[in-house]
Formats: C-alpha cells, sequence, structure tokens
C-alpha cells in the first residue's frame, strides 16, 4: 500500500479513462455519448420552449419547437454520419460501404451535422410555409448548448484529444497511450509510477465545450434577445463557430488517419471551419447592409 502512495505522488497529470457505459439495464448498455445526446436535445427543447414564450415576435408555437427538434435530430443523426465518413473516412467507406451505418463505432462530424440541419430546416420552413431565416435565425442561439453537451462526450470517452502539452492543466487520454482496454491495470500503474507524463495532451473537447458551446450561446442568446435583421442570427452563428473551432484546431490533435494537410498546421477542422466564417461574415454584412429590418415574424 505505501508504495501505491508514492507511485501515487509521481504521477503528475490526471489520467482520463472514464467507463464508455453510463448505466447497463440488462443487456442494454446506455453510453455516456448518447446520453449527451440526449442532454442536448432536451435543452434545446426546454431552451426552444422558453424564447417561443418570452420572444413573441418570432411566432413560434410550442408544436413548432418539437417539430423542428425532430427534423434536426434526423439532421444531426444523419448528416453528421455521412459527413464523418466523407470528410474524415472517405477510404474506409470506398473499402467497406457498409461502415456508414456502424454509428456504433464511433464517428460524428459537426460540418455534416449542420449539412444535414440546414437540409432539415429548409424542409420544415417548406412544410410550414415559413421563410428558410425565419427558421434558422430561431434554431441558431439554441444550438451551441447542445455543441457543449456534445463535447463533453467527446471528453468523457476520451476521443479526439488536444496535442501534447505540459501545461498544468494537461491530462493524459487512456485511449492515446497505446495501451489496450485489457490492460488497465498495466495502464494504471505506468500513470501513477509518472511513466505516462510525456503523454500529456491539451483538453481540446473542453476548450470546444466552452468556445463552440458555452461562450457562442451567451453571444448568440444575447445578440437574439431583440429583433435583428433577417440573417444576422444566423450568420452571427456561422462566424463565431468558425472562429472558435479555428482557435481550437490549434490545440486539436488532427486525426491520425488524415494528420496536416499543409504546411504542419493546416487541419481539415480548420479547412471546413474556414468557409464558415466567410459565410457568416458575408451574411452578418447582408443583414444590415440590405437594411431588411424583418424579424422571423
Amino acid at each position: 500500500m505505501q508504495v501505491n502512495q508514492e507511485l501515487w505522488v509521481q504521477a503528475k497529470f490526471p489520467l482520463i479513462n472514464f467507463d464508455p457505459i453510463a448505466v447497463s439495464i440488462g443487456p442494454l448498455d446506455i453510453h455516456w455519448y448518447g446520453v449527451m445526446y440526449l442532454l442536448a436535445f432536451l435543452a434545446f427543447w426546454g431552451l426552444g420552449n422558453r424564447v417561443a414564450k418570452k420572444r413573441s415576435w418570432w411566432g413560434w408555437s410550442q408544436q413548432d419547437v418539437s417539430d423542428v427538434l425532430f427534423y434536426g435530430m434526423l439532421g444531426v443523426i444523419l448528416g453528421g454520419r455521412v459527413g464523418y465518413m466523407l470528410f474524415y473516412g472517405f477510404d474506409l467507406l470506398l473499402q467497406k460501404p457498409l461502415s456508414l451505418f456502424k454509428v456504433w463505432d464511433g464517428g460524428m462530424s459537426f460540418h455534416g451535422g449542420l449539412a444535414g440541419v440546414i437540409i432539415a430546416m429548409a424542409w420544415f420552413a417548406r412544410r410550414k410555409q415559413r421563410s428558410f431565416w425565419e427558421v434558422s435565425d430561431f434554431v441558431a442561439p439554441l444550438v451551441p448548448l447542445g455543441l457543449a453537451f456534445g463535447r463533453l462526450g467527446n471528453f468523457i470517452g476520451g476521443e479526439l484529444w488536444g496535442r501534447l502539452s505540459d501545461v498544468p492543466w494537461a491530462m493524459i487520454f487512456a485511449k492515446s497511450t497505446g495501451f489496450r482496454a485489457a490492460d488497465s491495470a498495466a495502464l494504471l500503474e505506468a500513470w501513477r509510477a509518472g511513466e505516462l507524463d510525456h503523454l500529456a495532451r491539451h483538453p481540446s473537447q473542453l476548450y470546444q465545450a466552452g468556445l463552440e458551446g458555452l461562450a457562442l450561446f451567451v453571444i448568440l442568446m444575447w445578440y437574439a434577445a431583440k429583433p435583428r435583421p433577417r440573417s444576422a442570427v444566423s450568420g452571427l452563428f456561422l462566424f463565431g463557430y468558425g472562429i472558435f473551432r479555428l482557435i481550437v484546431e490549434f490545440f486539436r490533435q488532427p486525426d491520425d488517419h488524415l494528420g496536416f494537410l499543409a504546411m504542419q498546421w493546416l487541419t481539415m477542422g480548420m479547412l471546413l471551419s474556414m468557409p464558415m466564417i466567410a459565410a457568416g461574415a458575408v451574411l452578418v454584412l447582408y443583414a444590415y447592409r440590405s437594411d431588411q429590418h424583418e424579424t422571423a415574424g
């Protein structure tokens, strides 16, 4: 017992090695990532109803919120999976097309999910005979909190970790050490002995949860608290997310099978975020310059 206490003292950085299963009910395993998706959808529903009630100029009912959430859920899941396979797993998709449906193996792309949500909102807008921007400007401020839950799911799952670092808040992610899941005892012993300190990394998932999630949520909820020109709220979402994602990409480890795309710093996440920044800026400028001070109603 004394040896273990001495080894504990030698460990410099915390080890992130959560059980991916939150709850087991008989043969059913509920994973933390699934829990975070559920919390994200519940947050959207609760906040959406609150916004619809307090900001009457939107002209939204509780049924509208529930309907757009349903379409959005389909867009997130289908778009996120397809986007991941196209952007990050295209070679695997070509070799094994059925891998597209193996969602239990992990792999979701925000940019693919965004494309799916845009299609879902356009579909919803057409069915409800609303303009696309009426729907998009209402939905945009409700999304970042869900993104925060998703990044917390990445953190608990020990995936999408950051680059190597010795900052005081760096962490060691078990899946990045090379130890297999079956070698948990050896992993723990090596960590306690301080033998894994050189593998400490930026907790980039938490950076993303804080920036793309909470910070963007606060900014958009404040900005959308009063009527704005049509498309301005959506534009600010695209611009804000793109900027925050671009910042975090300097601390996040690129996917192993992709690495850096050019110049030893450009990543796929950066490449996909740059058009978002440009599109967001254009939308905001267009909204104000055209002087379309039309509310979502």
